[in-house]
């Protein structure tokens, strides 16, 4: 059982050992605090205090604190505790527990335990005598930060507005550290008026602990493996991911506005693959936390979407989180969409990766569906040759790489990044090349998709008869698909239609795998970009192809059809639809990718282009401005 190697599951005997110690805890407890008594001795009549000469900072007096009294001082009038002390005491309990089993866990990973061990011997001295001192201390503010993280999770309800006083922690050990809490807890839970207070005022307490540990967390050493830390608690339905400010909590619903797949017109590839995509996120299993797709072959991670503006990018994300807000909600699965922003890119060194690494862990967490989106990416990671972006935007790229493709990415199947562009040439080459499949989301094209566009914008209130033309038949969508995989037999871009049309009249047709190794050959040399992470990308589209099923749609209204199936049902299930690898479908594949790349290429040097036309248009503007300065005598001035 590792800290660092994915999902730990705590087990219940590691949890019961310590019942014995958090009852106490909860019953009676007596501690030194710092004395708080007010300053000064009120002098009668006076409305002055006398002073002490003599400084009392620094003193400290012993409290006994008995939790139970206080939590059920919350209703005096009966002797029997309410089901929401009830709730309150037996979490609080039940989170002491947690906590030191927790801090054993972090004891067994560290050189704490054999410290433990050695010390009960003989005591410990010179540097092994430090180093225990500070991992004994790491384990106390493991055990408190455990703790508020545990009432946080469980306890249900909403938090108190105003802000609790601050506990004094004692951080010599685990225990110290837990009876401190308890002795704010207590403080915090104080002539409460009702239930209802007595759980916001809990709630508020652990709030405002997490805030105040989180600011303590730099006086802490040995405490980096904790940060990878993912701790489940299945009994509890609570998680613990490392240091994470709000430990399993519960996402709001989604505020969005959700596009249904037949509002959207055009786009046919993109929208076929994010209706796949959503079907494909929801085939994951939360017991064996894989998804079968993943071991199959053809699962989707990360993806770049790229069109002009307005082509519809946003109505795609809408599409897609849609689908899968609305499948999560049948499975009863949690669902979590984040779109991270410019908003989020700080002045301060360091933050803006910090809020990016935040953003990739949410949606990455292994018990929740995750989708994340990275609008106009193009202006929130900047090319690590762009001397002119921003600190921030280096780091949100450094982020994103090391996220998508790092050698510590772990791929379970539960979520899905997408990256949108309207200007895909300004993304850093490395980093675009993590996205495993290309989005081109050229809007409407034909004549037919205009006809219907307009008429679906139009709406119903007016009387203009629709014509000679069926509507909507156009976009049925494998009808649509077909034909716009058909478009990719010969290449669209002229730079690849050039290396196409030249291998043919070299090699003739394509048809065995050392032609397409030749043709690939081809274009890496025309293209330098076009690396070995390309093919690896080319062929996971191959492989998707090939599992290009469609989950019928009856698996996914109820439940038990398919998404409460175990792990191996569910890949029975799919791999029974899984289709053969052709010929057609290969060059397909490789013609996209390599469209997408020398479309870049071109975007990139147009822009090139452009930028010196307009200085040398600028340069001879300047220089019959010079040649009439001279005339008129004013160039020497």
């Amino acid at each position: 059982m590792t800290l660092n190697a994915g999902l730990t599951t705590l087990r219940e005997d590691d949890i019961a050992r310590h019942l014995t110690v958090a009852q106490s805890l909860v019953t009676r407890v007596v501690l030194l605090e710092k004395d708080e008594s007010s300053n000064g001795t009120a002098i009668a009549g006076t409305g002055r205090r006398f002073v002490s000469p003599v400084s009392t900072t620094g003193a400290r007096r012993t409290r006994d604190v008995e939790l139970i009294k206080t939590i059920q001082g919350a209703s005096t009038s009966d002797p029997l505790l309410s089901p929401a002390q009830h709730s309150v005491a037996y979490r609080t309990r039940r989170g002491l527990q947690v906590a030191l089993a927790v801090s054993d866990v972090f004891a067994r990973q560290t050189a704490l335990e054999a410290l433990q061990a050695k010390n009960a011997t003989s005591p410990l001295a010179g540097e092994a005598a430090t180093e225990y001192r500070a991992l004994l201390s790491s384990s106390a503010y493991v055990a408190a930060f455990t703790f508020a993280a545990y009432l946080a999770a469980t306890l249900s309800g909403e938090d108190a507005s105003d802000e609790s006083k601050e506990t004094d922690f004692n951080f010599d050990t685990p225990q110290d550290a837990l009876k401190s809490a308890i002795s704010g807890l207590d403080r915090a839970l104080a002539n409460a008026a009702d239930d209802t207070v007595l759980i916001q005022r809990t709630r508020a307490f652990a709030r405002d602990t997490i805030e105040a540990l989180l600011a303590r967390k730099g006086r802490f050493t040995s405490l980096a493996t904790f940060d990878n830390v993912h701790i489940r608690l299945d009994q509890d339905d609570f998680t613990l991911d490392g240091f994470d400010a709000a430990p399993s909590r519960k996402s709001k619903p989604l505020a969005m506005t959700f596009k249904k797949p037949e509002e959207i017109v055009g786009n046919h590839i993109a929208k076929y693959q994010a209706l796949k995509l959503a079907k494909m996120l929801m085939a994951y299993d939360f017991d064996r936390q894989m998804n079968p797709f993943v071991e199959l072959g053809g699962f989707l991670f990360t993806f770049i979407g790229d069109g002009m503006p307005g082509t519809g990018k946003t109505m795609l994300i809408q599409m897609t989180a849609g689908l899968l807000n609305d499948y999560c909600a049948i499975a009863g699965y949690e669902f979590h969409y984040e779109n991270f922003g410019v908003d989020q890119i700080s002045s301060y060194q360091g933050k803006s990766g910090q809020n990016c690494k935040a953003f990739v862990n949410t949606i990455m967490n292994p018990r929740v569906i995750g989708f994340g989106t990275i609008d106009d990416v193009d202006q929130v990671a900047a090319k690590r040759s762009d001397d002119r972006a921003s600190s921030g935007q280096h780091e949100v790229t450094a982020v994103l790489m090391e996220s998508f493709a790092g050698a510590s990415t772990v791929v379970r199947g539960n979520c899905a990044f997408g990256m949108f562009s309207n200007y895909p040439e300004n993304v850093d080459d490395a980093l675009r090349q993590r996205a495993g499949a290309r989005w081109l989301v050229d809007g409407p094209q034909s004549e037919d998709d205009y006809i219907d566009i307009f008429s679906v914008l139009i709406g119903k209130r007016h009387q203009i008869p629709l014509g000679d033309h069926a509507l909507l038949a156009n976009q049925e969508i494998r009808k649509a698909v077909t034909q716009s995989y058909a478009a990719h037999e010969r290449p669209q871009e002229e730079g690849l239609l050039k290396v196409w049309e030249r291998f043919g009249a070299d090699h003739g047709r394509i048809e065995t795998l050392a032609d397409i190794g030749a043709y690939l050959h081809r274009i890496r040399e025309v293209e330098p970009r076009f690396t070995g992470r390309a093919i690896k990308n080319i062929t996971d589209a191959i492989k998707m192809r090939a599992m290009d099923v469609d989950l019928p749609d009856e698996w996914f209204a109820t439940p038990e059809v398919f998404l409460h199936k175990s792990y191996d049902d569910k890949k029975a299930m799919i791999e029974a639809l899984r289709g053969p690898i052709t010929i057609e479908m290969v060059l397909q594949e490789i013609n996209r990718y390599a469209d997408s790349e020398f479309r870049y290429s071109d975007k990139s040097d147009a822009a090139a282009i452009d930028d010196i036309l307009r200085r040398e248009r600028q340069r001879e503007k300047a220089l019959v401005q010079m040649e009439a300065m001279k005339r008129d005598g004013r160039w020497n001035l």
